[in-house]
């Protein structure tokens, strides 16, 4: 396994982030990754579904971390 599997996962920094502010899905200073999954199905954008699933498992590693 590989150690920084994160740091290889993302590739361009900040391009979701960039990408949901075009987009509108950009919001109090989170992204709504709900809305913006659907989205990005609807319009076959399978760049855009993986970064969205990382950033849902990260989210949920930065909980689990917290408690």
């Amino acid at each position: 396994m590989v150690k920084k599997w994160i740091q290889k996962a993302i590739k361009r920094k900040g391009s979701l982030t960039q990408w949901a502010k075009q987009h509108g899905f950009y919001k109090n200073g989170k992204i709504q990754l709900n809305k913006a999954l659907r989205y990005a199905k609807r319009h076959h954008l399978t760049k855009r579904i993986r970064q969205i699933y990382l950033a849902k498992t990260l989210n949920k590693l930065r909980r689990k971390r917290k408690r």
